[in-house]
């Protein structure tokens, strides 16, 4: 009896599909033969794009250099006083930029006679930057001390990179 229920449930089901289909399916629109030529496209001339040219401060600030000290000393080196020189050439080039002279020491000594030393560094620098022709009010001296170490490490490599003068053009 069972049996016969489940083949009339199944015809029921069979029929139906055939007769409403399951809808599935659409029909597709045959393509067309009639092609036509395409729209012509506009074409646009491309146009370079212009850049703005780095601005002077930049430019003198990616040449001018760092000079570095001996271990408890402000004064000079032959090397530094050349550095220096090459960076008075671009100061005086570049007659807009202003520079922060940033003195710094390494972690040796401390916290106050480091910032004097460093203070003493930047000043030094400013100092022979004056004698070379720049204009000492385009010049500011700032001393860091220990604070801002170049290299963290606790070598006298490390130790060698952080007695310096930086220069910095103020943006």
């Amino acid at each position: 009896m069972i049996v016969k229920k489940l083949l009339i449930v199944a015809l029921v089901l069979a029929l139906g599909v055939s007769v409403f289909g399951c809808g599935g399916k659409k029909a597709v629109d045959e393509p067309t033969t009639d092609m036509t030529e395409p729209p012509e496209v506009e074409q646009i001339e491309e146009q370079p794009v212009k850049k703005e040219p780095p601005a002077a401060k930049e430019i003198v600030d990616a040449k001018l250099n760092a000079v570095f000290f001996a271990f408890d000393k402000y004064n000079l080196t032959a090397e530094s006083r050349q550095i220096l020189e090459k960076n008075a050439s671009e100061l005086k080039q570049a007659k807009d930029a202003n520079v922060i002279i940033e003195g710094h020491c390494d972690e040796r000594g401390t916290k106050e006679y480091n910032l004097a030393l460093g203070e003493k560094r930047a000043r030094a620098a400013r100092d022979y930057l004056v004698s070379m022709g720049v204009a000492a009010s385009r010049l500011t001296v700032v001393s860091y001390g220990k604070e801002r170490p170049f290299d963290s490490g606790h070598s006298e490599a490390a130790w060698a990179k952080n007695r310096r003068a930086h220069l910095v053009v103020k943006k």
